[in-house]
C-alpha cells in the first residue's frame, strides 16, 4: 500500500483527528482537504440529521473526508455511586441555577443505528470506530457500501483483536492524546506509551496500515512517528486554535493561558478516562468520581456547556494532549503546512 493515498485518497501524511463535541466543524473539514490533508467528521454527540448535513457539506467540497463514531461500550454505573457523585459536585451547579443532585442517570447509544444506516445509505470514504470493535455484520455492510473501515487502538493486543476482525488500518491512540482514550478497557487503560513505540508495536503484531495520533506537537513528531512506521499521523490539539475550528472562546483561551502547566487524565467529567488541562474541578472531583459512561457525561454537560458560555475554564473540559503548548491561532492549512514541512 503506497501510504495515504492508497488508505485515505490524499498525498499528505497529516490527518485532522475527529475532536467531538464542536471542534470539529465542516470548516475545519475543508481547509484540511484544500490543504491536501485528510480530515475526519465526529459522528460523536451528533444527532443523525446534524451528521447528514456536515457528510453533504464535506462532500461537496471534492476532498476525501472520514467519519468517527463512538462504539456502544457503556461502562455502566449504578444509581446509588451515581447519586453520591451527583450529590458532590452539586455545589459546582449552583451559579447557572442547575440542580446536578437531582439529574437522571442517563445511559443511551449515541444514535448508533441510525448512523449506521446514514453511512450504509450515504457512504463515505473511510468510517473509523473508538471505543471497541463493530460487529463482523457492521463491519461487512460498510465494506460492501464501499467504505474503508478504521479501528482505534491503545495497544499492540486491541490491534491483534481488530486485524482479527478484518479491518482495513488502524488508528494507534497514544495515551499522551488528548480527549477521550480510546482503550477498550476503560477501568484498565493500558500502559502509557511514547507515539513512536506504540506505532511500532502495532505495526509490528499486525502489518495493517497504522495512523498515529497522540502528543504530537510539531513537524519532528510527525516525523518520529513516521519513521517508526506509521502510514500517516492524526493531530487534534494542535488545530483546536485554528481558525475554523469550533472550539470554545473559553477553551481557546485556556490553551493559550501560561498559567495552565499540565495536562492530566481524568474521568471527572464524563465518567471514562480523558486527558486534559488541569483544572480546580478535576482537582476537587477526580478522586470521587465514578467509572460511568456516558452517564457521567450527561450528568455534567449542562454544566460544561454553562461554564463554556460564561468564560470559567475551571468547570469545563479542558481537552488537550500533551503537545497543546503548540496549539496556536492560525488557519488550519498553515498548521498542516508546518506540519508537513521538511519531511
Amino acid at each position: 500500500m503506497d501510504g495515504t493515498r492508497d488508505l485515505l485518497g490524499v498525498e499528505l501524511p497529516v490527518v485532522a483527528a475527529p475532536m467531538a463535541g464542536g471542534p470539529t466543524t465542516s470548516e475545519l473539514v475543508a481547509a484540511v482537504g484544500s490543504a491536501g490533508a485528510f480530515a475526519f467528521l465526529a459522528a460523536g454527540y451528533r444527532t443523525p440529521e446534524a451528521l447528514a448535513a456536515e457528510i453533504a457539506a464535506a462532500r461537496a467540497t471534492g476532498h476525501p473526508f472520514g467519519v468517527n463514531v463512538f462504539v456502544p461500550t457503556p461502562v455502566p454505573v449504578a444509581e446509588a455511586p451515581f447519586r453520591r457523585y451527583a450529590a458532590r459536585i452539586a455545589a459546582e451547579g449552583a451559579p447557572y441555577g442547575l440542580d446536578l443532585a437531582a439529574a437522571s442517570r442517563t445511559e443511551d447509544d449515541d444514535h448508533w443505528a441510525a448512523k449506521l444506516e446514514l453511512l450504509v445509505r450515504e457512504p463515505v470514504p473511510v468510517v473509523s470506530f473508538t471505543f471497541g470493535l463493530p460487529s463482523p455484520a457492521v463491519l461487512g455492510r460498510l465494506r460492501r457500501a464501499g467504505s474503508r473501515v478504521l479501528v482505534t487502538v491503545t495497544d499492540p493486543a486491541e490491534a491483534a483483536a481488530a486485524a482479527e476482525l478484518g479491518v482495513d488500518g488502524l488508528i494507534a491512540q497514544s495515551g499522551l492524546a488528548g480527549g477521550h482514550l480510546g482503550t477498550f478497557t476503560p477501568a484498565e487503560p493500558p500502559p502509557l506509551r511514547p507515539l513512536p513505540e506504540l506505532v511500532g508495536l502495532v505495526a509490528a503484531r499486525t502489518g495493517l496500515p497504522v495512523l498515529g495520533a497522540g502528543g504530537v506537537g510539531g513537524a519532528a513528531d510527525v516525523r518520529a512517528a513516521l519513521a517508526a512506521g506509521a502510514t500517516g499521523v492524526l493531530v487534534g490539539t494542535l488545530l483546536l486554535r485554528a481558525v475554523e475550528s469550533g472550539t470554545t472562546r473559553t477553551h481557546r483561551d485556556a490553551l493559550a493561558d501560561p498559567g495552565r502547566d499540565r495536562t492530566v487524565v481524568t474521568r471527572a467529567f464524563t465518567g471514562r478516562p480523558a486527558r486534559g488541562l488541569r483544572n480546580s474541578f478535576i482537582e476537587r472531583y477526580e478522586v470521587d468520581a465514578p467509572l460511568g459512561y456516558p452517564a457521567v457525561h450527561h450528568l455534567t454537560r449542562p454544566l460544561r456547556a454553562a461554564a463554556a458560555r460564561a468564560g470559567d475554564a475551571d468547570r469545563l473540559h479542558l481537552w488537550a494532549g500533551t503537545g497543546w503548548r503548540a496549539a496556536r491561532a492560525a488557519p488550519a492549512a498553515e498548521i498542516i503546512a508546518e506540519l508537513t514541512r521538511s519531511r
